[in-house]
């Protein structure tokens, strides 16, 4: 995964609350075997209309945010079913960091195994930043993981994030890379465990 420590990019406001993983997402993006072609599945019916031709009217076909890398959303965003792709095919797009006020939670979780930032704020702070978001003139920010800090047109808002998932992105590691930061300890207590229980050991292969 791509670490993340200080990104400046555009930031779009997609304040609606409960978009959930189909909006997201459209499950018809879902029967691929692998992940290719998730970027154009995001947002979908929104960004497309029956022909395949651009909603003009959607916020993310508007220069600027064409070139989003944060997303300033509303409350309870990823809502709806577990789909990993939601989370994949807003990787893809360049969407680096989402930034709102709560989260569904698989969702959420979904969002640090795959190295996407999801800042959770107090209301009044995602409101102050959707609204620099939707103006063409201040939606260029800063989201610095290193100093916990979004900078956005004068704006300095502090953010809090557990101190693993923190480490996760700043080294750009998944679950297996963290696991494996601590090999040496993990082949320690094997040796240990199968020196005091000897039965436990597997039979070696013939």
């Amino acid at each position: 995964m791509q670490p993340f420590r200080q990104v400046t990019g555009i930031a779009a406001a997609l304040p609606a609350a409960n978009v959930d993983t189909d909006v997201i997402m459209p499950k018809q993006f879902l029967k691929g075997i692998d992940r290719g072609g998730l970027d154009r599945g995001v947002f979908h019916h929104l960004r497309f209309d029956a022909d395949g031709a651009s909603r003009p009217g959607f916020v993310l076909n508007q220069p600027p945010w064409t070139e989003a890398a944060f997303l300033v959303v509303g409350p309870n965003f990823g809502c709806g079913s577990s789909r990993e792709h939601a989370v994949w095919g807003l990787s893809q797009l360049g969407v680096r960091a989402l930034i709102g006020a709560s989260f569904a939670g698989i969702f959420f979780d979904n969002c640090a195994r795959n190295g996407l930032l999801a800042v959770t704020l107090e209301a009044p702070a995602v409101e102050a930043l959707s609204a620099r978001a939707a103006q063409a003139g201040s939606a260029l920010m800063t989201v610095d993981l290193e100093a916990q800090v979004i900078v956005a047109d004068g704006l300095t808002v502090p953010f809090e994030i557990e101190p693993g998932r923190r480490q996760a992105l700043l080294e750009g590691l998944d679950a297996v890379g963290m696991a494996l930061q601590r090999a040496g300890e993990i082949r320690a207590f094997e040796a240990r465990h199968f020196a005091e229980q000897p039965w436990l050991r597997p039979e070696p292969r013939r």
